[in-house]
């Protein structure tokens, strides 16, 4: 069996590269981590099968028409629900009681950003606590926004589950650090690299299903009902 890898380290024109150059050795499927890698290997072929893995929202971002009926050349698993957003905001004031206002930190051309803020959203009315979305990418962009932001002494961060956000998770942490804001972060890896808290992370488990003996999705996806094998959603025990 022979694999082939492609990295777009957060480079949306890598991962449209990497797309195209995987579809052309005419693979027997192809793997996709994340929607933003997802995206574009989903309009790079309608005849590959594909399997995703941590894809927040495959239905929102047009990968399958349903989770039990996917349809089409692609099917794999989600692990997020949008109440998990609501954690997020719910820890951040357990650690920091004084938050009145919360900097989401998110990815504008990320498909499940819009249900991670009104999760976000919801779950703050309760807390009395007021929610700015901050979508950009450029990180002086945000440095300039969070500096603005932590004016006031009242403010916290949450950093979600943005593929850029990981990249450059060490300024991300450093800047929450000097602007004094409790952060919550979406992984472990961030509280690795010396980030305040994170819910549990169960990103290491999401690959567990696709390693096991029975080689669920990468078999039936293979074989002809591939477009009857229904997208999973994998939570953590």
């Amino acid at each position: 069996m022979r694999f082939e890898y492609r990295w777009g380290v957060g480079d949306t024109d890598k991962h449209r590269q990497n797309a195209r150059e995987l579809v052309s050795l005419g693979p027997d499927v192809i793997l996709a981590h994340g929607s933003t890698i997802m995206g574009p290997r989903h309009r790079a072929t309608a005849s590959i099968p594909i399997v995703f893995v941590s894809v927040a929202d495959p239905v929102a971002g047009g990968f399958v028409a349903s989770l039990s009926r996917p349809g089409g050349n692609t099917t794999g698993f989600t692990s997020f629900e949008y109440a998990q957003s609501g954690k997020w905001i719910e820890l951040l004031k357990e650690i920091a009681p004084s938050v009145q206002r919360v900097a989401v930190l998110r990815d504008p051309d990320q498909v499940s950003g819009s249900g991670q803020i009104g999760a976000l959203q919801a779950a703050a009315v309760s807390l009395r606590i007021d929610v700015l979305p901050v979508g950009r990418r450029d990180l002086g962009e945000i440095e300039r926004a969070l500096q603005s932001f932590a004016a006031r002494p009242d403010g916290g961060l949450i950093v979600t589950t943005a593929a850029w956000a990981q990249i450059h998770r060490s300024e991300l942490i450093a800047l929450a650090a000097q602007l004094r804001l409790p952060a919550v972060y979406p992984y472990r890896l961030f509280t690795s690299a010396g980030g305040l808290c994170c819910c549990r992370d169960c990103s290491g488990e999401l690959m567990a299903p696709l390693g096991s003996g029975d080689h669920v999705e990468l078999g039936l996806l293979i074989g002809a009902e591939r477009k009857r094998q229904p997208a999973s959603t994998y939570t953590c025990g």
